[in-house]
């Protein structure tokens, strides 16, 4: 399988949860179209019915976009019926057969009845729990880590299930959203430090549970609030009654919150609202930020051109434009990039013509725009800094006067270990180049190059909240303890 766009950190999943409504099943496929973003690799949707007044869990799920895994309403309507549901959107590495029974949502039967597990994240102390498990004789089917925590539950010897979650997470470590179903309930729980965004929504008697709020919207469902870091939240029939959310926390004190600062620049969409704040706004403030401190001025005094890198960058893009304009600087915000959004899970890239046709097949310049002028390009991130360096490459086939490059991060210098598919830290450009920008400009071929500091990041997410932010990959600090073993283990798998 190749990925065309492997210059970028890729989010592993996105997940989703209905409990109450017939149409659960048909609630979670639109969910996870709105969260495609969050993983293309593949998709599974699980239901819970009742055959004989007895509990039964449906499921299908395969490699593809949920267009492709779900292309029959027909065929798989009629298999996922019920009135609750998860779903789940994955990145996986490979396209292996070992990687096809990694697909989610994973579902066991124990002591308890049926439970069925979606999963954003990572769990750093994976390697260690999954060898101890295994001494103890415990047998796995896959290689994902969210497998440990079917076991750990099912091997509680506590008589209530919200309490054997509460336990098993107790044991695990690292960056979680979990949406658990059972015969009866909808569960959702989320790690100590929210590194990975959850949120509970709700329509007509119904509620929802999802990575982003854009999920929400494409059903029409109402935004409630927050899965809190470290709060496990229960929905079940007598809530449905009631209209009284039960929620447990699992830990006493929690330490200060880490939610990954990634999310607001690349991952998540821009309308959608992730760690109380809207995506949309912060990214505009990024852009702003971004003008203040490294604004560009035409020579001849004439406009200069801001262009972004689409999707991602559109909106940091027009806070830069916006921000030049308040300073009274000549400038017009111009499309000057079409990307091709038909390109599909892979793309045939033979011989010699793989380097040089990748970026063309993803990108066309709109030369009009480009040409003569002093452009401005708005990139959210540089990772390994290849597909930067042929899209400044074709940008210059147009002849731009000059081409200026400002990114709304920082540099890359360190991998990720809650739930992001990072380059080992020997790929990133930042890292190889020991940060000097002057030879990252050089080798990307821009005529000037900047970035945002971390501090400056940091301000666009208000300075009442900026200690609450992960910036680990910016910084190398990394709020927890990551097992070794996890380090290597995570890009051999």
């Amino acid at each position: 399988m190749s990925r065309i766009d492997n210059d970028k950190p890729v989010c592993f999943c996105g997940v989703f949860g209905v409990y109450g409504s017939d149409d659960s099943a048909l609630q979670t496929y639109y969910g996870l179209h709105a969260l495609q973003h969050r993983g293309q690799e593949a998709s599974g949707i699980l239901t819970r019915s009742f055959h004989n007044n007895k509990p039964i869990f449906n499921i299908i799920k395969g490699e593809g976009l949920v267009s492709e895994v779900f292309d029959n309403f027909d065929s798989w309507g009629e298999i996922l019926i019920g009135n609750a549901a998860i779903g789940h959107n994955r990145y996986s590495t490979t396209g292996s057969s070992e990687s096809r029974k990694n697909i989610q949502p994973f579902f066991v039967n124990y002591r308890f009845g049926n439970l069925a597990v979606a999963h954003n994240g990572n769990l750093t102390n994976a390697y260690q729990l999954r060898k101890e498990l295994v001494n103890e004789g415990a047998i796995f089917q896959t290689t994902s880590d969210t497998e440990i925590i079917l076991h750990l539950i099912a091997r509680s010897k506590l008589d209530n299930q919200v309490d054997q979650i509460r336990e098993a997470l107790s044991k695990v470590e690292g960056a979680y959203s979990f949406i658990f179903l059972t015969d009866d309930k909808l569960i959702a729980a989320r790690d100590q430090y929210g590194f990975r965004p959850l949120s509970l929504g709700k329509k007509n008697g119904h509620f929802i549970i999802a990575s982003e709020t854009c999920a929400f919207d494409i059903i029409t469902a109402e935004y409630i609030r927050d899965v809190l870091p470290g709060e496990i939240v229960v929905i079940d029939d007598e809530v449905l009654s009631t209209k009284e959310i039960k929620s447990y926390p699992y830990q006493k004190e929690l330490p200060k919150a880490k939610h990954c600062i990634f999310e607001y620049v690349y991952f998540s969409r821009p309308d959608s609202r992730v760690f109380n704040h809207n995506v949309d706004k912060v990214r505009r403030r990024l852009g702003k930020i971004l003008a203040k401190h490294y604004p560009v001025t035409d020579p001849d005094g004439d406009k200069v051109i801001v262009i972004s890198v689409p999707d991602s960058s559109n909106t940091a893009a027009i806070g830069y434009e916006n921000q030049l304009e308040k300073m009274d600087i000549k400038a017009k915000l111009e499309i000057g990039l079409i990307r091709s959004h038909y390109i599909g899970r892979t793309f045939i890239q033979p011989g010699q013509q793989k380097r040089q046709i990748g970026v063309r097949i993803k990108f066309n310049i709109v030369k009009g725009v480009i040409e003569g002028r002093t452009i401005v390009l708005i990139d959210d991130s540089i990772v390994r800094g290849t597909t930067s360096k042929q899209l400044v490459a074709l940008i210059r086939e147009a002849k731009p006067k000059s081409i200026h490059l400002r990114i709304s991060s920082p540099p890359v210098t360190n991998p990720c270990y809650y739930g992001m598919d990072f380059p080992s830290k020997e790929e990133l450009i930042a890292n190889q180049m020991n940060r000097n920008i002057d030879q990252i400009r050089d080798y990307l071929g821009v005529d000037s190059l900047e970035y945002l500091t971390i501090n400056d990041l940091l301000q666009s997410v208000y300075e009442e909240d900026a200690e609450s932010f992960c910036t680990a990959c910016f910084s190398g600090n990394y709020p927890t303890n990551i097992d070794a073993s996890f380090t290597k283990e995570i890009y051999e798998t």
